[in-house]
């Protein structure tokens, strides 16, 4: 199967970049998770908690620790188990605290980077992890590949059940609420969801930008877009953009891939907001 595709992808593209294996594999990662941080992005900026899917991103060292030291082979189940605990804690917290959105992710993420940390470097371990910090893209695998179509599924399941009261709860809770929404349930959602999502692209594209991937094709979307719609797609094209420009510049120029996309990405964004500036004042 996979060496139907990579034929195909000589086929149709060829690009000298694209010759070696490693390369055909981190373009299909590209063409599978673009989608997804756009999509995701986009309820990510509207629900104004750009800073929590930074925290979930960051508390990768404290799942990496814990799988560690209970002995699980595989570290990306305890990332992932973590990230939803954690997720989970979050919304609970935020929901029934007094302090503001931004205080309780802070305190959650701080504390679960110092945590993970100080549980890695105890064992002598810490350098061994440091991989997961920037990503590596090009060393991801035909089963990993997989994976991330698994999480592709989910997410549009999830997108075409539940959109309209997510997108309905980030504009007006109370009103969502009066209308017989269960707006914890849908936080909860979009928590786990983000959580997941993030957790499952780590590996690859580092927790230093994760964020930044999830973050900048939405909100440049955002200045541009005047429907729900375009909103969603442009983010979704812009991420896809990025990802293969970025992927192909690293290629050329020998940098690290995840950097690379999240520049693009940037430039993108500059280049939207340059635009907006531009029709306002006409």
């Amino acid at each position: 199967m996979m060496n139907m595709i990579y034929s195909f992808i000589d086929a149709l593209l060829p690009f000298e970049w694209l010759s070696p294996m490693f390369m055909k594999n981190a373009f299909l990662a590209i063409l599978i998770a673009c989608p997804l941080f756009g999509m995701l992005g986009t309820s990510v900026v509207s629900n104004r908690m750009s800073f929590f899917s930074d925290a979930i991103g960051h508390s990768a060292l404290t799942g990496i620790a814990l799988g560690v030291i209970i002995g699980i082979r595989d570290v990306t189940v305890s990332m992932i188990a973590f990230s939803l605990l954690l997720g989970f804690a979050i919304i609970s917290v935020k929901r029934k605290g007094k302090s503001s959105s931004d205080t309780i992710i802070g305190v959650f993420s701080s504390t679960a980077v110092a945590l993970g940390i100080v549980l890695l470097s105890a064992g002598g371990n810490f350098a061994k992890y440091q991989k997961y910090l920037v990503g590596d893209i090009l060393s991801i695998q035909p089963k990993e590949i997989l994976l991330l179509i698994f999480a592709a599924i989910v997410l549009l399941v999830v997108w075409v059940i539940f959109y309209n009261r997510m997108l309905l709860v980030s504009m007006h809770a109370v009103f969502a609420k009066s209308r017989g929404i269960k707006t914890f349930l849908i936080e909860q959602i979009f928590a786990l969801l983000t959580a997941v999502i993030v957790t499952v692209s780590i590996r690859w594209t580092g927790l230093l930008v994760i964020n930044s991937l999830l973050v900048l094709p939405a909100a440049a979307s955002r200045l541009v877009s005047r429907s729900t719609g375009r909103y969603t797609l442009l983010s979704v094209l812009i991420s896809l953009i990025s990802g293969i420009l970025g992927l192909a510049l690293s290629y050329q120029f020998n940098t690290a891939s995840g950097a690379s996309i999240v520049l693009v990405n940037a430039v993108l964004f500059m280049g939207c907001l340059a635009f907006t500036i531009v029709r306002r004042q006409n």
